[in-house]
């Protein structure tokens, strides 16, 4: 497996592995926004940076690279996401962050942070404090889940 950055090629398997993680409700913070071929060519290259992982020309996983904040703030970059669920617990999460803090340096950001990681995202905290992330605390009740309950979100940061 390699991680490419995007190309529209791919953009039908990019979105269903999108739209399906929005579906789910566990751990995007849209709320049934789910986006066309069109809206989501226009998304995915307006990103900083989008990686996309394929094996073989199939696609496994995505994330986008952002800037987390603008001005005096403009150097922390955020990231988000996405893998296939039938391939969850392959390393695919891991190869999208590692090489997300890969390209976050090339693009001269200074750290990566997440506003928003659930709770109940149990194999992504592990996941993030295993590649060295600083957990900057818990804000309680800041998410809503799929079945309206609030869930605690944690927020983290690494040094690029």
């Amino acid at each position: 497996m390699k991680i490419i950055k995007y190309d529209k090629k791919y953009i039908r398997e990019v979105l269903k592995i999108w739209n399906d993680t929005i579906e789910e409700g566990i751990y995007f913070p849209q709320i049934d926004i789910l986006i066309n071929e069109e809206e989501a060519d226009k998304y995915f290259s307006s990103q900083d940076y989008t990686g996309i992982a394929i094996d073989d020309d199939k696609v496994f996983g995505v994330y986008i690279l952002h800037p987390n904040n603008i001005g005096r703030c403009g150097h922390i970059s955020n990231a988000s996401y996405a893998v296939n669920k039938e391939s969850r617990g392959k390393g695919i999460g891991e190869a999208l962050v590692r090489d997300s803090i890969e390209q976050g340096r090339k693009l001269g950001y200074k750290i990566l942070q997440f506003n928003a990681v659930v709770i109940s995202n149990i194999n992504a905290h592990k996941l993030y404090e295993k590649i060295g992330f600083n957990k900057i605390g818990i804000v309680k009740k800041g998410y809503i889940n799929k079945n309206n309950e609030y869930e605690d979100i944690v927020l983290y940061y690494i040094d690029l």
